[in-house]
């Protein structure tokens, strides 16, 4: 599994610097202040940490604003919907919950170059399933630092591309914190 991850972060490292060369004959510039950009996106993961022991994979999806601020620099806001899936563990009768979590983030995406750029984002993840867990919390601080690339498909229009690490606080006291390796792969475009 850590081999994957290693090779798609080299893949999406690759690819950044690649496509660098070809950024500056694209119609619309991924970094100068020219407007707001949205995206829509999917998002999957898999637990790392003990959170590995009772969760196998994530999957969800993200509507995401990139609001410029300076030439390289944006703040984002981002919403969505992930549902992280309970292990059943073989020759016994334990079956893990899923975990179905809206989490709502906010923070600043930075530019290296043209189309690669590095993004950390906090907030709050809200717990839609409490009574199913026994869960103590509702509500989850969250926090994920990102590197990616958007590649332009055309006008405003770009695939954007991000490997995250994602980390929820504890469903109850001194608990276990929900830790992830995602990628988010989505499509953006300028208004």
């Amino acid at each position: 599994m850590k081999t994957t991850i290693k090779i798609s972060a080299l893949a999406l490292a690759f690819a950044a610097f690649s496509f660098g060369a070809k950024a500056q004959s694209t119609t619309a510039s991924t970094t100068t202040n020219s407007g707001v950009r949205l995206s829509v996106g999917v998002d999957a993961g898999i637990p790392v940490g003990s959170f590995n022991d009772t969760h196998s994979w994530t999957l969800g999806g993200s509507v995401q604003a990139d609001l410029p601020v300076a030439k390289q620099l944006f703040v984002t806001v981002n919403a969505g919907y992930d549902n992280y899936f309970g292990k059943s563990i073989s020759n016994t009768s334990l079956n893990y919950t899923d975990i179905k979590l809206i989490p709502v983030k906010a923070g600043l995406k930075y530019f290296l170059v043209e189309n690669l750029y590095v993004q950390g984002e906090a907030g709050a993840s809200f717990l839609t399933n409490k009574k199913d867990l026994g869960a103590t919390k509702s509500t989850l601080f969250a926090y994920a630092p990102q590197v990616g690339v958007l590649f332009p498909v055309g006008g405003k229009s770009f695939i954007d591309a991000g490997i995250r690490f994602e980390g929820n606080s504890a469903l109850v006291d001194n608990g276990k914190s929900l830790n992830l390796i995602g990628l988010r792969l989505a499509y953006a475009f300028g208004l």
